[in-house]
């Protein structure tokens, strides 16, 4: 599969995309900032209703996603080829602020589907797991150099193994160094896993695991969310899409001590309970781990 032409049957279906409308609310002539925009599945619906193109900006720090965005970059959107949290100090140093704001953490299609981008053990490929392709460590520098202790931290805490099944996950990893594919990893966890499993793939942690750890996603989150609210016009709105515990836990955790502020809170909540992708978008397979949570600024 050539990696400049990625087919229709993998383009990215947006996860609780009438959900996220619903809750945001786009209005025409507002401004949006999409700082995870993927394929633009998420702002080619927004920016519809809104017809705003110059005033919004699109970010993503996958050079495939930026490439999609090109007709979006054609009607006037400004595009950052960057992470969202250098993305959003560049914004606020700019004194950029914007109506709307979306942050959805999820991996896209295309990046799970094809495989020399390592993130998926469906079809094997190489253990690359970058969202950023110019960035020097991959999964597999990852592991093949860390020390059975880290992997198991890594296994256990960006993953939530439990302790045994990473200590056992880790050992074997070592032991059975060098590893350069996403099958050769997978095949080795389906080996040594004791534990029981039916529809999951017991190595399906372990590579979550891998690729936050090789993307330091949750440290990106925790930069990003103090900044969120000098992104925002008085009465913007911010959405943010997770799909597993350890970032919506973050996500909660902050919306939670905006909200306890009482009148001295920046942020007041839109959804008291987090919208989830199990009840309200069913029809979409990689929706039904998928929590949004959302709030405006006074």
């Amino acid at each position: 599969m050539s990696k400049e032409y990625i087919p229709n049957n993998l383009l990215h279906i947006p996860v609780l995309l009438e959900a996220t409308l619903d809750t945001l609310r786009p209005m025409e002539g507002e401004s949006y900032l999409d700082l995870t925009a993927g394929y633009g599945g998420h702002a080619n619906r927004f920016l519809s209703v809104t017809g705003n193109y110059t005033d919004s900006v699109l970010v993503d720090r996958d050079d495939y996603a930026i490439k999609r965005l090109n007709s979006l970059s054609n009607k006037g959107v400004r595009l950052l080829h960057t992470d969202f949290v250098t993305a959003a100090r560049q914004l606020i140093k700019e004194g950029q602020t914007f109506n709307m704001v979306l942050v959805d953490l999820g991996v896209s299609s295309p990046q799970l589907d094809q495989f020399e981008r390592g993130f998926s053990f469906t079809n094997s490929g190489p253990l690359d797991m970058r969202m950023d392709q110019s960035q020097a460590s991959s999964a597999e520098t990852l592991v093949n150099t860390a020390s059975e202790q880290e992997l198991t931290r890594i296994i256990t805490q960006y993953g939530e193994e439990p302790i045994g099944s990473a200590k056992t996950i880790a050992k074997a990893i070592v032991v059975n160094r060098p590893l350069s594919q996403t099958g050769e990893l997978a095949d080795l966890i389906k080996t040594v896993y004791r534990g029981k499993w039916k529809k999951i793939h017991p190595a399906t942690r372990t590579f979550q695991a891998i690729r936050i750890a090789v993307n330091d996603e949750l440290k990106q989150i925790e930069d990003l969310l103090p900044l969120l609210p000098d992104l925002l016009k008085p009465g913007g709105r911010v959405g943010i899409i997770s799909f597993h515990s350890l970032e919506d836990r973050l996500v909660k955790r902050y919306f939670k001590d905006q909200f306890d502020e009482g009148i001295q809170a920046v942020l007041q909540p839109l959804t008291k309970k987090p919208i989830a992708g199990s009840i309200y978008d069913v029809h979409n397979p990689r929706s039904r781990s998928s929590k949004l949570r959302a709030a405006v600024k006074k």
